[in-house]
């Protein structure tokens, strides 16, 4: 069996951590890509696409959804705070939106667009929107934006779009609600991820476990094995077929790390640490295993490091903290 673990936001840790399963990992494998990527790129190439990530139509289709021929594009919720000469972006991430009311603003966004556009939430922090395909929006992935200064940022096409809906959401009770609550409001969308449902010939892996909807939507439109990310690798083993190539996607860290949450971040890299490098190491080295793969896309230099059960035995390169990497 080779496990292919996709884990953005590794290097990032801070220097006192210490992870020693997967720094033993690091240090005996051998890197095998170089350069440095978004986590939305490397899927995009992972699962050799052609055009763009399609990310409004992968989520629907990893929700279950049936997108069929129509061009969809994610339609996320976020809060534009102002800033005197700028605007500041605040993804859903932060905002601990409820599922009751992202379907209240979905429907108040539906009624005053009518048939010309139809907002669906696949989960609270997750909209999707079915478009026509001369929309062409343009925006980056919300946690590529986080904290920063989106004026300049806007899709240019999608701009009126986007300003009918901010006139929707601003005197939503939802937002009242949020607001009295001393909670940001959801006082914006962004637009990005355009397309159809990809075509994928690609059978790299055997199967997906995630709980990111991009590399589920990927998996189903390859008609891959596709499952939930479980809480640990030691429950991933148990259902894991014998042999083949298995790509697990660990995300757990973007999110702190683009809100600058520190001991958020450090409590998720401990759980990585705790429940799937060190199970993995395990079963590396009893046989269980022939083979780790970890792919870190914003790694500054190594992309991948593969790690067999021999090179368990080549003590001579030591494990080094994670910022060595860096």
């Amino acid at each position: 069996m080779h496990c292919e673990l996709v884990v953005p936001g590794l290097f990032a840790a801070p220097a006192a951590v210490r992870m020693p399963s997967v720094e033993l990992l690091l240090a005996r494998g051998r890197c095998t890509s170089g350069g440095s990527h978004t986590y939305e790129t490397w899927l995009r190439d992972a699962f050799e696409l052609e055009a763009s990530l399609p990310a409004g139509a992968l989520t629907l289709l990893a929700a279950g959804g049936e997108p069929g021929s129509d061009w969809w594009t994610r339609a996320d919720p976020v809060h534009l705070r102002l800033m005197r000469d700028r605007l500041v972006f605040v993804p859903a991430a932060a905002l601990r939106i409820q599922r009751g009311e992202a379907d209240a603003l979905c429907e108040a966004l539906n009624r005053h667009f009518g048939p010309q556009l139809h907002v669906q939430p696949t989960d609270a922090e997750r909209w999707v929107l079915r478009t026509s395909e001369g929309l062409a929006v343009a925006g980056q992935p919300p946690l590529e934006l986080a904290g920063r200064d989106v004026t300049l940022a806007m899709p240019p096409t999608a701009s009126a779009l986007l300003n009918e809906a901010q006139m929707v959401l601003h005197t939503h009770p939802v937002n009242e609600a949020r607001e009295a609550r001393g909670e940001p409001a959801v006082n914006s969308v962004w637009f990005w991820g355009e397309g159809r449902v990809p075509r994928i010939a690609s059978k790299r892996w055997h199967s997906v476990t995630a709980d990111d909807p991009l590399a589920l939507g990927l998996a189903r439109a390859a008609t891959m094995q596709h499952r939930p990310l479980p809480p640990s690798a030691a429950a991933w083993l148990d259902r894991a077929p014998e042999d083949g190539r298995h790509l697990v996607v660990l995300d757990s860290l973007r999110a702190p790390l683009a809100l600058s949450e520190t001991g958020e971040y450090q409590d998720a890299i401990a759980r990585l640490e705790r429940d799937w490098f060190a199970p993995l190491l395990a079963a590396l080295r009893g046989g269980r295993m022939g083979m780790v793969t970890i792919h870190v896309p914003d790694a500054a230099e190594c992309l991948a490091y593969e790690t067999i059960r021999a090179d368990l035995r080549r003590f001579w390169r030591r494990p080094k903290r994670l910022e060595h990497y860096a």
